[in-house]
């Protein structure tokens, strides 16, 4: 009874529980590498959260130092694509053995559809009533 009795207690149990823990820290199952990936999104998200706080923050500020910086960049693309798409296409037509500059419109458009994307959400914003 002696042997049995060893054979079926909770000491006896302790090895199977280690080799168990073992095996689980090595092995991860489907839904704990969802959790992990869902975890590791959200981390990856507060930096873009927190800048756009801060920019929805800076777009309410009353000085033209600070609010102005949109406006003053969406007037750059706008003058950049004026150049790039009428005044260079007129002046090359007009004057072609001068030749006119190229501008880097990949710049200018990444920029301006940076800008009209948050210009859409601000848009949204005021048309929900969620700022003044």
């Amino acid at each position: 009874m002696g042997f049995l009795t060893k054979l079926f207690t909770s000491t006896a149990a302790e090895p199977i529980k280690a080799i168990g823990n073992v095996l689980d820290d090595l092995f991860t199952s489907d839904e704990e590498e969802l959790n992990l990936k869902i975890i590791k999104q959200r981390l990856e998200q507060k930096p873009a959260l927190i800048q756009a706080e801060i920019m929805k923050v800076q777009a309410q500020h009353r000085s033209l130092f600070v609010a102005g910086c949109r406006p003053f960049l969406m007037w750059v693309c706008g003058f950049g694509f004026m150049f790039a798409f009428i005044i260079n296409p007129v002046l090359q037509w007009l004057l072609p053995e001068i030749g006119a500059p190229e501008l880097p419109l990949d710049v200018i458009m990444e920029l301006t559809l940076a800008m009209l994307g948050l210009s859409g959400l601000r848009t949204l914003e005021k048309i929900k009533g969620l700022t003044r």
